[in-house]
């Protein structure tokens, strides 16, 4: 039995795969037919098309993964129906928090983007995070509420878009902020599992031992 839940366990990454892969081709839809907080489809690849407010952006303190300090830019997207959607549209260094340093990474016409829906948390993730700073335009995390009150903006979606890691004009901002990674456990169980029965092949050994004869 354990020798069998070992091979199970190698087996198992290949299908994990397969089902990551298939969420990637299935699961895309139009943000714009999401009406509501839809937890469901958290994490799922959605699009959505419209004309990004440059002059409304929200900046999230945010560390580089190497350790660079700088902002993750939410820039408001109104829909063709006039809706409003955060969309995250990546990590910025602090040196560029003025637009007029990163001005081409701004288009002014309609776009299409692709990311993945997210949902803000319900208040403050963790008793030590300060309280955002509105009034600074420096937030800790996304209080879409606030952020839209910030903003003087209404009819805004309840979910954001993380933006995935197509380059923008100009290098930044620099998406692909979430990346989505089944956790693989299988190599911890097969190792566990034949250890199991390499325990157990001792242990049966041992008992089949007989003492030889006394003199």
């Amino acid at each position: 039995m354990p020798i069998w839940m070992g091979n199970a366990a190698v087996a198992g990454p290949s299908k994990q795969t397969s089902l990551l892969r298939a969420c990637v081709s299935t699961c895309a839809v139009f943000a714009s037919s999401i009406a509501g907080t839809a937890p469901a489809m958290e994490f799922h690849h959605v699009s959505d098309i419209g004309v990004f407010l440059h002059d409304k952006e929200i900046f999230v303190g945010a560390t580089s993964e190497a350790g660079r300090n700088g902002y993750q830019v939410l820039t408001p997207l109104r829909e063709p129906d006039g809706r409003i959607v955060f969309v995250n549209r990546g990590f910025i260094p602090a040196e560029l928090k003025e637009r007029a340093k990163r001005i081409a990474g701004e288009p002014a016409a309609p776009v299409h983007i692709e990311g993945l829906l997210r949902l803000p948390p319900d208040g403050r993730p963790n008793w030590f995070l300060p309280d955002n700073r509105p009034d600074m335009n420096y937030w800790f995390w996304v209080d879409l509420p606030a952020m839209a009150a910030a903003d003087n903006l209404d009819r805004v979606a309840p979910f954001y878009i993380d933006a995935d890691a197509t380059a923008n004009p100009g290098g930044w901002p620099k998406g692909g902020i979430t990346a989505i990674a089944l956790p693989n456990d299988h190599l911890q169980y097969a190792i566990t599992w034949f250890s199991l029965a390499a325990a157990a092949l001792v242990i049966y050994t041992l008992s089949q031992r007989r003492p030889g004869p006394t003199s």
